[in-house]
């Protein structure tokens, strides 16, 4: 099922750096074209301007206004929900409040009569911000946008913050912000048997993107019901259950909370008598943690709640400075990673994957300025810790494994800056390896990736972006490799055979 939101906005740290009608990326050879009056947003060309115009028309004067009374230029623009609540208003201004598109979003659910009173404040923040945006000093002054009342404006609010879907790149990055009634009607499970994407299928006009895709990962008998994910599921049952209640105001009943596995390895470490089993993460109301395999016991759980404590702690921390304090969020990864492994949880367990993956982002965005082989080495041995690691919890063809195992494959695929020679005592044979077997370990796991691209991203889209450009690489490889061989056999065929003992 393919559908073009309602509306989508960027989120601000991306307003430079895609389109705000397609969404599509700046490309390296032309730069994007910024709107002349509020210079915040910016476009492909003048067709994508001039398709944006209707609604940019509204947004363009209050993002003057806003910019104008900012005390700073960190808040001259506001964030992506209130953008996006203007426009879901300027939109059923336009439309009329009795037009389809209008009744739609009335009809998404709204949950102001049971908010917790963890919501109130950020509820409250940012009706007010609405408020300012749109130019009045009060929810009074917003009845031409057909709100009638305060209780008009929360239910708006509301409806918002429990159907928005996040605006991802083709590669999973989120990027934005966009309301889709039709898709919001899918219900949540933590073992969900469809995904939500943008794949950015080739040959998709521009005036269709960003296209909402929701495509089944798993075979849905008729009747069954189709099942999407609100939330990351690579997390634990608790933290998944507090965020579904504090935003969405329901408690999961899925399979996957109703009836976990004995040993979630979301939240597990590892047997203390190394029989390969693992054993539940230790908790302050039940210490007692024995190994699924061999029954032995976890002796030190002080340690290993000490150890997730301080896991979470730091990865809060490192996430708040990734963009900040880049050096400084990296030196919290590599310092805190050791102490959780040391502490025997499992490659797959919160907080050491989330952990891991930032750890790899931090990499990987260093690799431009800093490329050596050991830095090299060192992002292609925590992207397949970290692949391997979700191959464990999520199945064959999640959106999310995929790329993952994709990213592992790229790296693999980078020319490496001091390759191994045979004779090359410095670095030992051990993983990654250098050389032919390199290029042959990256085309296997592009292969294996086109194929779970094809079902998280959809067969009929190819795989979407990222699909053609594993296709691309894959066939560079081969190149590569035949190359590769055919100078090898060349060399053996031209050096004469030793002489024959007699």
């Amino acid at each position: 099922m393919q559908v073009l939101p309602h509306v989508h906005v960027l989120s601000s740290s991306y307003l430079d750096q895609h389109c705000s009608s397609c969404s599509a990326p700046a490309m390296s050879d032309m730069s994007l074209k910024r709107c002349p009056k509020c210079k915040r947003v910016y476009y492909c060309n003048q067709t994508c301007q001039n398709r944006d115009w209707a609604w940019h028309k509204n947004e363009c004067d209050a993002l003057q206004k806003w910019a104008t009374a900012a005390p700073s230029e960190d808040v001259a623009v506001p964030s992506d929900a209130v953008r996006c609540l203007g426009r879901l208003l300027w939109g059923s201004q336009k439309m009329g409040f009795d037009s389809p598109w209008a009744r739609e979003i009335c009809m998404m659910q709204s949950h102001r009569s049971a908010l917790p009173a963890t919501s109130f404040e950020s509820h409250a923040y940012l009706a007010h911000s609405l408020v300012r945006y749109l130019g009045a000093s009060s929810p009074a002054e917003l009845q031409p946008f057909g709100i009638q009342s305060s209780i008009d404006l929360v239910d708006l609010i509301s409806r918002f913050v429990t159907n928005a879907f996040t605006l991802t790149s083709p590669s999973l990055t989120p990027i934005g912000v966009c309301i889709a009634p039709s898709i919001a009607l899918a219900n949540h499970s933590c073992s969900p048997n469809a995904v939500i994407v943008f794949p950015g299928a080739p040959g998709t006009p521009k005036n269709k993107e960003p296209l909402l895709n929701l495509i089944a990962i798993r075979d849905i008998a008729p009747g069954k019901e189709i099942r999407v994910s609100y939330i990351d599921t690579t997390l634990p049952r608790q933290i998944r259950q507090k965020s579904l209640t504090e935003t969405y105001n329901f408690t999961c009943q899925c399979k996957l909370c109703s009836k976990p596995p004995p040993v979630d390895p979301r939240e597990a470490v590892w047997c203390p008598k190394k029989c390969g089993g693992i054993c539940p993460i230790p908790t302050e109301e039940d210490s007692l943690s024995r190994c699924a395999k061999c029954r032995a016991a976890v002796a030190d759980t002080d340690a290993v709640l000490d150890a997730t404590r301080i896991g979470q702690e730091a990865l809060d921390k490192a996430v708040s400075l990734q963009f900040r304090d880049t050096p400084k969020a990296q030196r919290l990864t590599t310092n805190i990673i050791p102490i959780l492994i040391s502490a025997g949880l499992t490659p797959s367990s919160h907080p050491l994957l989330a952990m891991t993956h930032l750890h790899l982002e931090l990499l990987i965005a260093a690799l431009p300025s800093s490329l050596s082989q050991e830095s090299l080495d060192d992002a292609i041995r925590t992207a397949a810790k970290y692949s391997a690691a979700l191959q464990s919890i999520l199945p064959k063809g999640h959106p999310t494994r995929a790329i993952a195992l994709g990213e592992l494959g790229k790296l693999l695929a980078v020319d490496e800056p001091a390759p191994l020679n045979a004779s090359d005592t410095a670095r030992p044979a051990s993983f990654p390896p250098s050389g032919a077997p390199r290029l042959k370990l990256a085309h296997e796991s592009l292969v294996r990736v086109y194929e779970e691209l094809l079902i998280g991203f959809g067969r009929t889209n190819g795989g979407g972006d990222v699909g053609r450009d594993v296709r691309e690489a894959v066939v560079r490889l081969e190149k590569e490799i035949g190359v590769w061989t055919t100078g090898v056999r060349n060399v053996l065929q031209d050096t004469p055979a030793p002489p024959r003992a007699r």
